[in-house]
């Protein structure tokens, strides 16, 4: 083989590299905010099905926690309307998207960013938005069920890393307080995690994929 097809050889080979390199990271790093989800085994074909069925008229709004249902392949994206970083305030901007939508059952699980959130009383100011939320939806969407998900716990580890999540509860008892003012449902998901402790993902604040069908167990009751 003579020096120039070597070299040729060569180059070829670096450029699939970098190509390889540029499909496994296709924005060149984590995205500022967002948290990484570690994908788990999603759940059994005709399970999934189910839970497709019954929730298809149904639409989750949160953040990543929430996002994880669409994540773990648990929901269609259709039905989940979540992102990284997600608060009661910034939600705002998602209703003319949940509005096409249409959805007949609408579940918010919002809270574990606004608790971070840095301003003098992050409870007071998040909830005040959570409450334009809910009635934002109850004005658009009449006929729409509106159901308000506890913030879900974390665990020692990651509260010693962010003390700010010892405010969980205390948050908590302003969501039952605002979905009792609004007369919307409200769920607990608090008992999901007692009993399974072990779903944490690695950081301690989101879940594996085994914690979405049971969360959904938990709120089938909601949609019948």
């Amino acid at each position: 083989m003579n020096m120039t097809k070597k070299r040729m050889i060569t180059l070829l080979i670096g450029i699939v590299a970098i190509s390889l390199a540029a499909c496994g990271n296709p924005e060149g790093g984590q995205k500022p905010g967002a948290v990484t989800q570690q994908k788990g085994a999603n759940p059994a074909a005709s399970e999934q099905a189910s839970y497709a069925t019954l929730f298809q008229k149904s639409v989750f709004l949160g953040d990543s926690i929430t996002e994880g249902l669409s994540f773990h392949d648990v929901l269609d994206e259709a039905n989940v309307l979540a992102g990284a970083g997600k608060t009661a305030q910034f939600a705002l901007e998602d209703i003319d998207d949940l509005v096409k939508r249409r959805p007949k059952h609408i579940f918010i699980q919002l809270g574990s960013d606004d608790i971070l959130w840095p301003t003098d009383n992050p409870k007071e100011y998040s909830l005040m938005h959570y409450a334009q939320l809910v009635d934002t939806i109850k004005e658009k969407l009449p006929d729409a069920a509106i159901t308000i998900l506890s913030v879900t716990p974390v665990t020692e580890e990651a509260e010693k890393e962010e003390p700010r999540y010892r405010n969980i509860a205390d948050y908590n008892q302003g969501l039952k307080e605002l979905a009792a003012k609004e007369r919307a449902g409200f769920v607990d998901l608090a008992p999901i995690i007692a009993d399974h402790p072990n779903l944490y993902d690695a950081d301690g604040i989101h879940f594996k994929a085994e914690f979405y069908p049971l969360m959904l167990d938990l709120l089938k009751d909601q949609v019948k």
